[in-house]
């Protein structure tokens, strides 16, 4: 039974990435409710380069996810 367990191999790595990237999302999230940690009065344009950086690259993986953007087909 190659094939039944080459397949739950892919399966159990699929899951573990799966769950890595919930984790992720999980700690972004909080992270947004807390505004990433900075305080409406401390707020600068470095603070706005950073938030466009992290907006980038999430909209880079929205983009493959969804087959949007550059991806598209």
């Amino acid at each position: 039974m190659t094939t039944r367990r080459a397949s739950d191999n892919a399966l159990d790595a699929f899951m573990t990435t799966k769950f890595q990237i919930d984790a992720m999302l999980e700690r972004l999230k909080a992270l947004s409710d807390d505004h990433f940690e900075t305080h409406p009065d401390e707020i600068n344009w470095g603070h706005v380069g950073t938030l466009k950086h992290y907006a980038s690259l999430l909209r880079q993986i929205a983009d493959s996810a969804f087959k949007e953007g550059e991806h598209a087909a």
